[in-house]
């Protein structure tokens, strides 16, 4: 599929479609999504929705012979965008978006490979390399595809993407590591968890959660979370800072929801932390005056 063609129209209802997963998920990205001017949100609108599709089949209690021939079936759907005969309402926002922004087919795929884990099931921790191998699929991936939406373009853009979706990818863990236990998933790295002395062979994964290692091992990946932020930061000051206000306006909200898990501290996980809906807006508004 060639790009740079402009905007391929999408039908009334594949609109809507995309518009109804995006109003139900309560993203928190999605006051950024909405600063951007209309093509691009739409854009933007079609690839969350394409995500959230992918990572529900992950989630849902079914058994994974299932979620795996859905998975191979969004697989293919991908192929059809690029063949330009997308067959559901998403792939049909989706081939539009790919032909006003050139989105890279991998990128898409990559995503794939990272819910497939998932899928799977995983009841023990991934060593640090998957761990840096998963970030990359279920959010450097998606940062790639965005940047091309905003009208960033460069080395130094897509090593922001990277950076920035590890980033915001190990808070989501930070946050999430109770519920995740509870779907018995371990996200946290392995080899981090043993040098900490939390034996994963007691039982459950829930049996991480009283064991005193944890916290010392959450305060090495919110560490790592910082680096990855800084590191996004100084291939930022080599970009057009315009181009990604949608990605800061997404970094603010979550650099910040760190700096709170951090302050409530890691023994005492099951304390929920978030950053509201007129703090969001607030974020907002600074970077669209800034």
């Amino acid at each position: 599929m060639a790009s740079g063609a402009g905007a391929l129209p999408v039908a009334a209802d594949a609109r809507a479609h995309v518009h109804d997963i995006v109003k139900r998920a309560g993203s928190s990205f999605f006051w950024a999504m909405r600063s951007l001017e209309r093509d691009r949100r739409e854009a933007v609108y079609a690839i969350y929705a394409y995500c959230r599709e992918v990572d529900d089949i992950a989630d849902e209690a079914a058994p994974v012979d299932d979620k795996m021939a859905r998975l191979a079936a969004w697989r293919e759907e991908i192929a059809a965008v690029y063949r330009g005969a997308p067959a559901t309402p998403i792939g049909q926002a989706l081939a539009a978006a790919v032909v006003a922004h050139g989105l890279p087919r991998d990128e898409f795929l990559l995503l794939i490979d990272a819910v497939e884990i998932d899928a799977q099931g995983r009841e023990s921790a991934p060593d640090l390399a998957e761990l840096e191998t998963y970030c990359r699929g279920v959010a450097g991936a998606v940062g790639m595809l965005l940047i091309r939406i905003f009208g960033a373009k460069g080395a130094d853009a897509e090593a922001f993407a990277v950076a920035l979706g590890e980033a915001l990818q190990l808070t989501n863990i930070l946050r999430d590591v109770v519920e995740d236990a509870g779907e018995e998933r371990i996200y946290l790295p392995r080899d981090w968890l043993e040098e900490a002395g939390v034996n994963l062979d007691l039982g459950p994964p829930t049996t991480i959660l009283d064991q005193e290692g944890l916290a010392e091992t959450c305060k090495k990946v919110a560490a790592r979370a910082h680096e990855r932020f800084a590191e996004a930061e100084r291939h930022l000051a080599r970009c057009d800072r315009r181009q990604l206000r949608a990605a800061l306006i997404m970094r603010d909200v979550y650099h910040r929801l760190l700096l709170r898990l951090e302050a409530r501290g890691w023994h005492r996980l099951d304390e929920p932390v978030r950053v509201g809906k007129l703090e969001k807006i607030g974020i907002l508004l600074r970077r669209l005056i800034a």
